[in-house]
């Protein structure tokens, strides 16, 4: 499970190196200030990250960064099959474009193409990686047809042309109530003729596993329809993905070879036995060897992991983070996985709800070396994991933030949109003396402790099966809340984690009410509705406070003079109040696997938007240019070698531009063909 953020811009000292290596991407030159900004388009920004303490390791741990960077980078075209099942065929014609085209290359409808290609390659595919709508182009199918692809000598189905301008295949994910979510979902995880009816009646009597112990079924394959009959077809080696997945194992091989201990290479090992059989007992044991494998300076994500992309929450898309370990932070934050117990016997649940026991909750600050898939561009800031249940029950689970990824965040420069948005000087001061650090904990507790938090009833399914298309919102939102009621809570100041738990909590406080109510609608467009998980689930959990806290005034809805609306919070103690009693209701709702508790709270306070205050912050938020959503460029890992080839060194180098590591990624990573 992760957490995605929003940012803007930033800037940070720091030192690069440079060095000539066996890749041939252009990098940016040793320089004294760091130069985080790549380039600004449509509603994105690019970024770069550093990589904090790369320089510090050992050949041999730097080797193993390279190798899982590498096995990362091996199964990128995975992920833009997945998310769409023409995304190969249309990425090798635009690139084809791209490279080739003999016109005018400064024409206002060539550079709408440049756009256009920039943003498939942002979101890996045709679909907008945060709202899932398909990216409407700019320029005209006559443009693309009659000039673009004939004086370039590209060439694009008829068909798959038709779908980049008509109204087919509109949504990469639908999760709204009352429609098939499979059959109107363009995802690739399913055949485009598989219903939500199929699905349910296939997973009815598919193997589960072991008693007490069940796989992640449909984990790793895609469902289609054969001579009538459902089967799956399994991403691995020589099945579904194998060229790519082969890759894939050939680094692990070598990342094995060089790990820092017994443990990571057992963990390595099965997950290669994983890629190689396909099988769901074998992901089990991996993430069993991975979660208790805690030992060393590098770690990783690789597989198929997070199952937000598909509407039924089965198939997982593929991820990959390559990590290093934050030794300062992941001290001051090992503090709340030595007292997750304190938090679970303290949290407002019904006592039945409750674990009697926090397994191996742990949680480290990692800097991220590398990010492929579901991870990249677009990342998350900090990840929970095995997602498995009874794993996370039985043997614990990783809580990772990524302390790089949200340093760039948090430094991203600006305090406009505070001061547009915040209802009163007072809570400015809050932010932005409090702001920081709270959002540092929030996610951490909503990893460490939200996610490892609860336990289903005996008998009642997993919440895939018994939410269905509200799971992953749901136990979103129950995580927020659980960092939300701690984040007020005086515990945080006696375990030396802040100097003003009260403050901290306000600060905390106000951010979410201010974002979930009005400032994350910049986001979608006037007159949409909400349909991403992370942002339904802030919409809930604000507007359902909100609506608690109007009765007794702990909220108020302002409109000042100038026709502006803002959300005043007047008791904090209250408002902790009114999150702890959700919280324990969103509890509930998971341990029963109450589906119609579930779809009330997320239809009628998560999905629908004030059209009003939409139409409002839209028009508040034109006077800011910095765009809404930011991502990645991956540093560059060189080697430097010998006369016989060998490793002598690897060195960070930076990339360029955006276009340049994506044109790399394609000519070295195209494992994959068009149709798989």
């Amino acid at each position: 499970m992760k957490i995605k953020h929003i940012i803007y811009t930033f800037l940070l000292a720091a030192l690069l190196i440079s060095c000539k290596s066996e890749n041939n991407q252009k990098t940016v030159k040793a320089e004294t200030e760091f130069n985080h900004f790549v380039e600004q388009f449509a509603d994105i920004k690019v970024l770069r990250y550093q990589i904090p303490g790369f320089e510090e390791l050992t050949l041999k741990e730097k080797k193993l960064v390279y190798y899982l960077t590498q096995a990362g980078l091996a199964g990128r075209d995975i992920m833009w099959d997945q998310n769409y099942r023409y995304n190969l065929s249309i990425r090798k014609a635009l690139e084809s474009v791209n490279q080739n085209y003999k016109g005018d290359r400064e024409s206002e409808n060539f550079k709408f193409f440049k756009t256009y290609l920039k943003r498939v390659w942002f979101s890996n595919g045709i679909h907008h990686h945060y709202s899932n709508d398909k990216i409407k182009p700019e320029f005209t199918k006559e443009y693309f047809v009659s000039e673009l692809l004939k004086n370039s000598n590209s060439e694009l189905s008829a068909d798959i042309i038709e779908v980049l301008f008509n109204d087919a295949d509109t949504k990469k994910v639908n999760k709204k109530s009352g429609n098939d979510n499979v059959l109107s979902s363009a995802i690739n995880f399913y055949a485009p003729d598989i219903t939500d009816k199929d699905v349910v009646d296939f997973y009815k009597t598919a193997y589960k596993g072991p008693k007490g112990m069940p796989v992640e079924a449909g984990l790793n394959s895609k469902l289609v329809r054969e001579n009538g009959k459902l089967l799956e077809k399994v991403w691995k080696s020589g099945g579904m993905y194998g060229a790519a997945i082969d890759n894939i194992i050939i680094w692990l091989e070598k990342a094995k070879g060089v790990a820092e201990n017994d443990k990571q290479a057992n963990a390595l090992s099965l997950l290669i036995d994983y890629y190689k059989t396909g099988s769901l007992d074998t992901w089990d044991k991996y993430c069993i060897a991975w979660v208790t494998s805690i030992e060393g300076n590098i770690d990783w994500i690789n597989g198929f992991i997070e199952v937000y992309n598909d509407p039924k929450g089965y198939r997982g898309s593929y991820e990959t983070v390559v990590q290093i370990k934050d030794f300062d932070m992941s001290r001051k934050m090992k503090v709340l996985s030595d007292n997750a117990q304190w938090f679970e016997d303290n949290a407002p649940l019904d006592p039945t709800h409750k674990k009697e026991n926090v397994v191996g909750v742990s949680y480290k600050t990692v800097n991220v070396a590398s990010e492929a898939g579901d991870a990249s561009p677009s990342t998350p800031i900090g990840v929970n994991l095995p997602n498995n249940n009874w794993i996370r029950q039985q043997h614990g689970s990783k809580s990772v933030s990524l302390g790089n990824i949200i340093g760039a965040y948090n430094n991203a420069g600006g305090t406009g949109r505070l001061k547009e948005f915040a209802h009163d000087d007072e809570e400015i001061r809050l932010e932005e003396k409090y702001g920081q650090i709270s959002d540092k904990l929030h996610t951490a507790l909503h990893e460490v402790v939200g996610h490892a938090s609860g336990q289903i009833n005996d008998g009642v399914g997993q919440p895939k099966e018994t939410l269905q298309n509200y799971a992953s919102t749901m136990e979103e939102g129950r995580a927020d809340l659980v960092g939300l009621y701690y984040l007020m809570d005086p515990k945080l100041q006696e375990l030396g984690l802040t100097d003003n738990y009260k403050e901290l909590g306000m600060a905390a406080y106000d951010g979410y009410i201010r974002n979930g109510l009005m400032t994350q609608l910049i986001r979608i467009n006037l007159g949409d509705e909400i349909e991403e998980d992370h942002m339904v689930n802030r919409q809930w959990v604000s507007a359902w406070a909100f609506e608690q806290g109007e009765k007794e005034n702990v909220i108020e809805k302002i409109v000042k003079e100038n026709n502006k609306t803002y959300f005043n919070i007047t008791n904090y103690e209250k408002l902790r109040e009114i999150f702890g009693k959700l919280l324990r209701e969103t509890q509930r709702i998971k341990s029963e696997g109450d589906f119609e508790a579930a779809k009330k709270l997320v239809e009628g306070y998560g999905v629908k938007v004030d059209q009003q205050i939409h139409k409002e912050v839209i028009k508040r938020n034109e006077q800011f240019t910095s765009a809404p959503y930011s991502g990645f460029v991956n540093p560059v890992l060189a080697t430097k070698l010998d006369e016989n080839e060998s490793i002598l060194d690897i060195v960070v180098t930076q990339p360029k531009t955006f276009e340049e590591q994506m044109l790399f990624y394609s000519k070295n990573y195209n494992f994959l063909g068009t149709e798989n």
